[in-house]
């Protein structure tokens, strides 16, 4: 037992017990472990009060004393560990919150949680499984199933719509028919959950390499509507791709979305990045499923031919709606527009002035742009050369060719007599493309193109 953070565990488990409460590894560890899996944390029912757990270790966070949970802080290589009291909980006037909490035995503590599968307790001292929900049947079973009455227990907390779905995608279970049934009688009311909560099990979903199966079955019983209603309107829209002759645009996304794991996977490689092991980004992934999410807005015939003009555009105004409305961070929404908007962009790269193209491999998304491309690209045709060609030349060039710095900037512009106004940023980025391009390669060259333009343009550098 090398894990420093499980040493940690089970010494607050033993020092609980020694104590004289009753105290249990609870909830996701215990089906992490009975699935042979190494849980990212730990987490501690006993029967110890709030107030007795603080006295008992030295370093606490009291998060929700009044909820009896206490967070016990162990060293740096420890980490930390929440211990909640038993307890039960309701009623559930908002769908969310319970109205009241009090303590009470194990049994009643596993009747009040989400699934079977979460609903198992562990005492590591004993080494001992306690399961009074059937949670080791149902996981040996493959099947995910609500304790208890289902829409009791969604009832409760809306949200547990959206994590039935994620966890019957993530371990890739059957919904149990009754937890489905009532899935798909309630999914509306997920619009009660803050966006905040939702965004979070929409981040653990789709960084999640089995998000195509969990999107899929959100689809299947009606959530994904409520939640992503612009996602739900790719379905009918025609494709016709060559990987996919006869799907729509929902089946390319999902294939887009199924190849990103090995696209980040190539890209991260071939740049030699540190990032190869991880998963995509939750940006990516986002960008990867609204990719072409302003394709049904842009559909158009121009005679026999189908059309989707400037659907990247549109699609970066829904992905910025989308990410205003889940409440995303402003760097995840801008990341997310990005990636939509210069999904495509990438495409005709060895065709593109060398300037031009360098200036979007300079971005710091660059990495994820080039993932999204690839994927897209063998999601569409089985191919991605574009992608390859700007990768060897980002290996290959060096950095200060790829990226040197400015050969003028604001501050000369101002020097010369240029007051800042809208064609400030103009001259900047001319005299930038021409230094990428090789056309000005000193700063006597790009003070001369700056005179020549300003000759061109009398007015340019006058402020309004």
């Amino acid at each position: 037992m090398s894990d420093p953070r499980r040493q940690f565990a089970v010494a607050v488990v033993d020092r609980l017990q020694q104590a004289g409460h009753r105290a249990l590894f609870a909830g996701g560890c215990v089906r992490d472990l009975v699935m042979g899996r190494a849980p990212d944390d730990y987490d501690i029912a006993t029967s110890a009060r709030p107030d007795e757990v603080q006295r008992l270790f030295r370093r606490t966070i009291a998060v929700g004393a009044s909820f009896g949970v206490v967070v016990v802080v162990g060293r740096r290589d420890e980490g930390q560990v929440e211990v909640a009291t038993f307890r039960t909980e309701g009623p559930y006037s908002d769908g969310r919150h319970p109205d009241r909490v009090e303590f009470s035995t194990p049994e009643a503590d596993a009747a009040r949680r989400d699934f079977t599968i979460n609903g198992m307790f562990f005492d590591p001292v004993r080494d001992e499984l306690l399961d009074f929900v059937g949670g080791r049947t149902d996981i040996q079973g493959r099947v995910l199933r609500a304790i208890g009455n289902p829409r009791e227990r969604f009832n409760e907390d809306k949200l547990r719509l959206f994590r039935a779905v994620r966890f019957a995608a993530r371990f890739q279970f059957e919904l149990d028919p009754a937890t489905e049934a009532a899935v798909r009688e309630m999914a509306g009311q997920i619009s009660v959950v803050s966006p905040e909560r939702i965004a979070q099990e929409l981040r653990r979903l789709l960084v999640d390499p089995n998000r195509v199966v969990g999107l899929g079955l959100a689809d299947r019983v009606g959530l994904l509507p409520v939640i992503l209603p612009e996602v739900s309107a790719m379905h009918g829209v025609p494709q016709g791709k060559p990987v996919q002759p006869t799907g729509d645009l929902w089946d390319h996304t999902m294939l887009v979305l199924e190849k990103l794991d090995d696209a980040w996977r190539a890209t991260t490689r071939s740049l030699g990045r540190p990032h190869a092991t991880t998963p995509p980004s939750f940006a990516l992934a986002l960008g990867a499923l609204l990719h072409d999410v302003g394709k049904p807005a842009t559909m158009d015939r121009n005679g026999g031919r189908l059309t989707f003009y400037h659907h990247e555009h549109v699609g970066r105004r829904i992905a910025g709606v989308v990410a205003r409305r889940l409440r995303l961070s402003n760097a995840e929404r801008e990341r997310t527009e990005w990636l939509v908007e210069f999904h495509q962009y990438l495409s005709d790269a060895k065709q593109m002035r060398l300037a031009k193209l360098k200036r979007t491999l300079v971005h710091e998304g660059i990495a994820e742009l080039l993932a999204l491309h690839r994927a897209d690209a063998i999601a569409s045709t089985g191919t991605a050369e574009h992608v390859d060609y700007c990768e060897q030349l980002l290996r290959e060039l060096p950095q200060t060719e790829l990226n040197p710095p400015p050969l003028v900037t604001g501050h000369d512009l101002v020097r010369l007599g240029l007051e800042p106004g809208p064609a400030f940023k103009d001259i900047l980025d001319r005299v930038r493309e021409a230094q990428l391009d090789g056309a000005a390669q000193s700063k006597k060259q790009a003070i001369a193109l700056v005179k020549k333009l300003l000759e061109e343009s009398p007015d340019a550098g006058q402020a309004e």
